[in-house]
């Protein structure tokens, strides 16, 4: 769960601060219960977080894209920019070419086909015929060579500056953020910054570099057309021409009712992935709570009306192309109409008619293909204009700045002088009022109060992340605003409650508190001295020495291989490794257990030895001994003095919330407490010395991992099968996936057989038209004009009807896959157990992700572009067989050049579209770095570490740069020879051709015929190839989607097997037989080693031990989230194993320590926890569980009551109130067993005290196991176990366990908060 959603414990952390368990007008302690004053004080409005609209930035100017550019890239550029505007000069220049070598031909036919003509003329005609065309080709053949040395130079330069440049803006947009104030992170958001880095420069790296080319390439193509066809012959020209604006007019239109379909279906897919994020990333409460089939019913419903919209984007989108088609044939009838009749008035001949048509298509497919390039230039100026507004951001706390005081001396004593302050997110809700507070030098001081009092506040402005609104902070007398910024931070060691440590070793971890200190610059020796001694001090060198790297061992990203006490112990050595003056601990212990807490406490204590210290702690007991405890309540302290001053007052705000924490202690060992607290010292130092890093020593084999091994094999068996899944059998299964669009593939197949045959067929018309003007008869010209024209007019319409079926049929096809491939997914995802859920490669993020972006890659194989490739595929083999039927010779030759021309659309495609997938990835590593800095903004502001993060993102940038420049020489060298080739072979045959006709072996109507069925049409087949997106991920998405529907879990939550629980006899007895597990992600670390315990109906146990002994996992198995590796677990009697997980799960509920609302109702979401069809489900019933969770009354005064919205994962409600609806969601059921998993940990006093009498409500007459790591939240319960490496080591009640003074009894005295003598 995202911070910002956390219970508010965290959230005043993440300046996102909930102030919604604040009282704020009923006085801060809890008070008698009334109708008007909500139970115990809790804030009971719903809260709703506004946020201000992001603001909008206007598109930069294509001039300022490159504002980083040096003088020597911008003359490459304009290099490159005269470069692409002549290669795109050649393709029009080729059809005045093609006009003179028809017209040549047409020369020949009408000069042999005289009368009386004697032999010596025909072998003149053939020989000069024979040598124009020899001479034509090969301008052809320079134009070409033109071609690939422009087409080389405007590529590569413009690919090279632009990932220079996209390098510089990427480096220089981190080095804004991270200079930016942590005001500007509580509005942005990491994850916008995220993005931005992701997504946005990778946008203005497509915007700046060959697409600009591109662009001035089509252009220039689409200008050199019309000039050409205009000065040939402006009169056919302007016929043409008269098309153009019908084009336009249909595009515009079909597009804007295209955009508009394709935005509405996304939208909806976004909200289905919306959910979809919210279930995943909750899987366990969906699991346990059986609402699988509920959520999937949700998620279809968005996935339906994004399909609606899919089917008519597929009709709009065939009408569109069946338009453009007619009109582009009806251009060609026109053509061969009206060119008839020039020729006849003898304004034209058959040369300048074949110029000017191919000379206008040209031009106008040059335009056509300018809209992709141009949006992606737009796009980059969109995205450029967010990226550069941070970048000229200059912050009002700047540590870019270099200016301020920088004292030699500090005493570390800092004063609040009438301070006020309200974070700038929220500027109506004050945090501190009027606040004056002295931190002495070298003294310790504690902050205490509830949630949302300002404590975290103070620390804060400390560390100067704020400034205050009025008043003023001062270090020794200077006012920190005058103080340089960084120099400040140097002073100062942070520890917050959420340590964050960087993806690197723990030395480069502890390092990094050296930084901006004189020891920055120290030899490795120095520095490792001062990581040793700050580790030792830090209660960390004891486990650090003993892991396989010592100091050398990487910790994770987020140092997530480490324990939450090991980071906590890097994050205190980190803090005092440069001996700073003043030391800040947030809440340093409150996410750990008692066990690892009473060492870290142990490390702060040592480490605030001399310092001016300043610790916040919601647990008493970690901060008794401080030299002055100020209790702060609403933004202004309310009492302050030592721990024994303030608890002689009864009354006293500090003496109510001891009590509020307070174990109550059996009578009779009231004595002990007091004088033991040396042997808890002592247990401290044993508990470092004995700690053991995770990780196993070589023992034997154990049975486990016998068992663990033989699982993985299995595992791999599998991965290997499914990767060789063959493209047949694919298509096979998506096939049988999409049933029911089987007709709608076969139909679309027919049109797209029929699409694939016009091409040849229009060869064979436009050879006619060309025949027929080399004829002598004036009235036959006419004649054969006309029918030409007819005949491309027929063309035009079957072109049009068999066009557009195919691309609707193709489409609507694929929207239904689509929508089919989404929703069998996500019920696929949530039907695997949680092992599945664990593992790495199965984050919330990526199962999220592919469920959006799969069927979108596999549209790219089984949608529109199969059916083009099927066309393709008739074009080809229907032009080749019409070219060996007129002319076998010339056929060959064009056969033979086929897999050339068919393959230059591939390249393209290869190198200009999927290059920049390439380079995403590419940089996506780099791109973790960046997010990971901002992700943890404060610890880096905190560590003054800005620079550092810059300068090793940079050197991560360096990688992909070189990767980049080595690929772009060859790609684009092989792109330019492909894209001058086509030049190549229509010499080639013109040449051939023309040397077969003049020995009159083929007439010119032969020679057309062959022309366009073989080399044309491995053209077009070409030009449509560019367009098909990368297959192979297509394979890899359809691979994806096949494993994941066949993937059956071990712990089939779907399977109908198994006995089913009679819910009459149920009593809720639970036992634990000799119970072995290890987590399948973690076969190293043993949790349980023969865990036997038993658990009566209707009692209420609970389970105590340090994090890591197994407790959290002693309830996965009863909920069997897991299955044991060895023994059994059992409910009255029955191994659980054997029972319906289904049926088995109803009567469980589960209440943890994170409370998991979906976006919905409140009502909807308890709901989630009815047993029986919603529609059975009572009003009554719903209230009454309300009324058990201590919720009912809230609901009740909220304007909507039950119907009220409560937000994506519940965030328009506190903690206090998120946790009792999941528990009236628990209670729903009426469950047999009742687990309850750290239920409050996550609440601060106030809440908890609400929470926890709805729990004791909710425990009566069922079978209740709990965990907590406040002991006093258990005391009262039947019976304790207290876990310790994966046994039980002892059980009992509050008071047996005691008197046993065991590990209960050491428990206690660390969280004892006796008054010391």
């Amino acid at each position: 769960m995202s911070e910002s959603h956390q219970p508010s414990v965290v959230s005043e952390k993440t300046a996102n601060s909930d102030h919604r368990d604040a009282p704020s007008k009923q006085g801060w302690f809890p008070r008698r219960k009334t109708a008007k004053n909500r139970p115990h004080g809790e804030k009971e409005e719903p809260t709703v977080n506004v946020k201000s609209d992001e603001p909008s930035f206007p598109p930069i100017s294509l001039a300022q894209l490159f504002r980083y550019s040096t003088p020597f890239e911008l003359f490459l550029n304009a290099i490159g920019l005269i470069a692409a505007a002549t290669a795109g000069a050649a393709q029009p220049l080729m059809s005045l070419l093609f006009g003179r070598l028809t017209q040549e031909f047409v020369k020949f036919a009408q000069a042999i086909g005289t009368q009386q003509v004697e032999d010596t003329q025909v072998q003149e005609a053939a020989a000069s015929f024979r040598h124009a065309a020899a001479l034509n080709a090969s301008y052809l053949v320079s134009i070409g060579l033109g071609m690939f040395l422009c087409t080389f130079v405007y590529m590569y330069t413009w690919v090279y500056t632009g990932e220079i440049n996209a390098k510089r803006i990427r480096e220089r947009y981190l080095k804004a953020v991270l200079r930016q104030d942590v005001a500007w992170f509580d509005d942005t958001g990491a994850g916008e910054v995220a993005t931005r880095i992701q997504t946005d420069t990778h946008l203005v790296q497509q915007g700046m570099s060959e697409k600009v080319a591109l662009c001035v390439n089509y252009i220039s193509s689409f200008i050199t057309g019309f000039i050409v066809a205009y000065v040939r012959n402006w009169r056919l020209a302007l016929a043409l021409s008269s098309g153009l604006p019908c084009i336009a007019l249909t595009g515009a239109l079909m597009d804007g009712f295209m955009s508009k379909r394709m935005q509405q279906s996304l939208k909806h897919v976004a909200d289905g992935g919306t959910l979809a994020e919210e279930v995943i990333s909750t899987i366990r409460t969906a699991q346990a709570f059986g609402s699988q089939q509920k959520l999937s019913h949700l998620y279809e419903a968005h996935i339906n009306k994004s399909r609606k919209a899919e089917l008519k984007y597929a009709v709009y989108n065939g009408i569109g192309v069946a338009c453009f088609f007619f009109i582009v044939y009806c251009i060609y009838a026109l053509a061969f109409s009206f060119g008839t009749t020039l020729i006849l008035s003898g304004h034209a001949d058959s040369g300048d008619v074949v110029n000017v048509i191919l000379a206008i298509l040209i031009g106008s497919f040059s335009l056509a293909m300018l809209t992709p390039e141009s949006q992606a230039i737009a796009k980059g100026r969109g995205a450029a204009a967010k990226l550069y507004a941070t970048i000229d951001r200059i912050p009002a706390i700047d540590s870019a700045d270099p200016s301020g005081l920088k004292p030699n001396h500090v005493d570390g004593e800092i004063v609040f002088e009438n301070v006020n302050f309200s974070y700038p997110a929220r500027p109506t809700v004050p945090v501190v009022k009027d606040l004056s507070l002295t931190f002495r030098s070298g003294q310790t001081a504690a902050l205490v109060g509830a949630s949302g009092s300002g404590k975290s506040t103070v620390v804060s402005l400390v560390e100067r992340f704020y400034d205050p609104l009025s008043g003023s902070v001062r270090l020794d007398g200077n006012n920190l605003k005058d103080l340089n910024l960084k120099w400040l931070r140097s002073q100062i060691g942070l520890v917050s409650q959420e340590p964050t440590l960087f993806a690197t070793t723990i030395r480069g971890n502890v390092e990094h508190g050296l930084m901006n200190t004189k020891w920055e610059n120290a030899t490795p020796e120095e520095k490792f001295k001062l990581v040793k001694e700050a580790c030792i001090k830090a209660n960390a060198d004891g486990f650090v020495s003993k892991l396989p790297d010592g100091y050398d061992t990487m910790v994770g990203e987020r140092g997530f291989l480490l324990s939450g006490g090991q980071k906590q112990r890097i994050a205190i050595a980190r803090a005092i490794v440069s001996d700073p003056r003043i030391l800040l601990l947030d809440e340093a212990t409150s996410a750990l257990d008692t066990q690892s807490e009473g060492v870290v406490q142990d490390a702060l204590d040592k480490a605030a030895a001399g310092r001016t210290t300043i610790a916040i702690a919601h647990r008493l007991s970690t901060i008794k001994d401080a030299d002055i405890i100020y209790v702060m309540g609403d933004g202004r302290v309310l009492e302050q003095g030592t721990h024994n001053e303030l608890l002689e007052d009864d009354k006293s705000a500090y003496s109510r919330l001891v009590q509020a924490q307070k174990l109550r202690e059996a009578g009779e060992h009231r004595s002990t407490f007091d004088d033991n607290s040396g042997a808890s010292a002592q247990d401290i130092e044993k508990a470092i010395q004995e700690e053991v890093p995770l990780g196993r020593s070589h023992t034997g084999r154990s049975l486990a991992s016998d068992i663990i091994e033989q699982k993985r094999r299995e595992n791999d068996q599998e991965e290997r099968k499914s990767a060789d899944y063959s493209i047949p059998y694919l298509f096979k299964r998506i096939g049988l996936l999409n049933r029911e669009s089987w007709h709608s593939y076969t139909v679309g197949a027919l049109a797209a057989a029929v699409t694939g045959m016009v091409y040849p067929a229009y060869g064979i018309v436009f050879a006619k038209g060309i025949e027929a003007f080399a004829q002598e008869d004036r009235g036959r010209i006419r004649h054969l004009g006309d029918r030409t024209a007819l005949w491309f007019f027929v063309i035009a319409i079957i072109s049009t009807l068999s066009i557009g079926i195919q691309i609707y049929l193709f489409g609507s096809s694929a929207a239904r896959l689509a929508a089919k491939q989404r929703t069998i997914g996500f019920k696929a995802i949530l039907r695997q157990d949680i092992e599945y859920f664990d593992r790495d490669e199965h984050s919330t993020g990526s199962l999220t992700s592919s469920l959006s972006d799969n069927p979108q890659k596999l549209n790219g194989l089984a949608g529109v572009t199969l059916g083009t490739i099927l066309q393709g595929i008739v074009t080809l083999i229907a032009g080749s067989a019409v070219g060996l039927a007129f002319g076998w010779k010339l056929a060959l030759v064009g056969i033979a050049c086929t897999p050339i021309l068919v393959s230059t659309g591939y390249i393209r495609l290869r190198v200009v579209i999927l290059k920049d997938e390439a380079n995403k990835e590419a940089h996506e590593s780099s791109a973790q770095l960046a997010c990971e800095a901002a992700g943890s903004i404060r610890t880096v502001a905190a560590l003054t570490r800005e620079d550092d993060c810059c300068a090793l993102y940079s050197k991560s940038l360096e990688g992909p740069l070189h990767r980049s420049n080595r690929t772009a020489f060859w790609s684009n060298a092989l792109f330019s020879i492909s894209q001058a080739t086509v030049f190549f072979v229509i010499a080639l045959v013109f040449w051939y051709g023309s040397r077969l006709v003049s020995q009159r072996e083929y007439s010119t109507f032969q020679f057309f015929v062959v022309l366009m069925g073989t080399t044309f049409s491995a053209i077009e087949v070409g030009n449509v190839f560019s367009f098909v997106p990368d297959i192979s991920s297509a394979k890899g998405a359809a691979v994806e989607t096949i494993k994941l529907i066949d993937s059956i879990p071990e712990i089939d939550a779907e399977s109908p097997d198994g006995k089913a629980v009679n819910r009459e006899h149920a009593r809720g007895q639970i036992r634990f037989d000799n119970v072995h597990f290890r987590y399948p992600t973690r076969p190293g670390v043993r949790v349980l080693r023969g865990l036997s315990l038993t658990v009566q109906p209707g009692t209420y146990i609970a389970l105590v031990g340090q994090s890591g002994c197994g407790k959290s996992t002693v309830i996965q198995l009863i909920e069997r989230f897991y299955d044991p590796l060895h023994g059994s677990i059992h409910l009255d009697g029955e191994n659980i194993a054997d029972l319906n997980i289904q049926d088995y799960r109803k009567h469980i509920a589960l209440v943890s320590q994170e409370p998991t609302l979906y976006a919905g109702t409140v009502r909807f979401n308890i709901l989630l926890g009815a047993i029986k069809p919603e529609a059975e489900v009572t009003q009554e019933e719903i209230e009454a569980a309300c009324r058990d969770a201590n919720i009912l009354d809230f609901i009740q005064s909220l304007p909507d009551g039950f119907d009220t919205q409560v937000g994506g994962k519940g965030s328009q409600l506190s903690g206090g109130q998120k946790q009792r609806i999941a528990i009236a969601r628990a209670l729903l059921r009426n469950p047999k067993v009742l687990l309850l998993d750290e239920a409050t940990s996550a609440l601060d006093s106030h809440s908890e005290v609400v929470v926890q009498e709805a729990l004791d409500q909710a425990a009566k007459g069922r079978t209740t196991i709990a965990i907590a790591h406040r002991l006093s939240t258990i005391q009262n319960a039947d019976c304790i176990y207290f876990v310790k490496e994966g046994v039980v080591s002892e059980y009992g009640t509050h008071d047996q366990l005691l008197s046993k003074r065991g590990d209960y009894f050491e428990f206690v005295q660390l969280q004892a908060l006796s008054k010391q003598d």
